[in-house]
C-alpha cells in the first residue's frame, strides 16, 4: 500500500520550531523533528496521520 502524501504546511498543528536541529514540529502530536511530521508518523506507524487538519481558509485580521 502507497503512501498518501500528506502536506503538513497545510495542516493547523503544523509548526516551524527556533530548534535548528529539529525545525518541524506537530501541536497535535506533540513532537519536533528533523522532517516533516507526517513522514515520521508514517515511518514510525505504517499509517499516514490521523490528526492532519487543514487550516482554516479564512484568513484572520492582524488585529483584532
Amino acid at each position: 500500500m502507497e503512501q498518501q502524501k500528506i502536506d503538513c504546511f497545510k495542516c493547523k498543528h503544523f509548526y516551524i520550531t527556533w530548534d535548528k536541529g529539529f525545525p518541524y514540529g506537530c501541536k497535535a502530536m506533540g513532537f519536533k523533528t528533523k522532517n516533516m511530521p507526517s513522514d515520521v508518523v508514517y515511518q514510525s506507524s505504517g499509517m499516514e496521520c490521523l490528526k492532519c487538519e487543514e487550516k482554516d481558509k479564512k484568513a484572520k485580521p492582524v488585529y483584532e
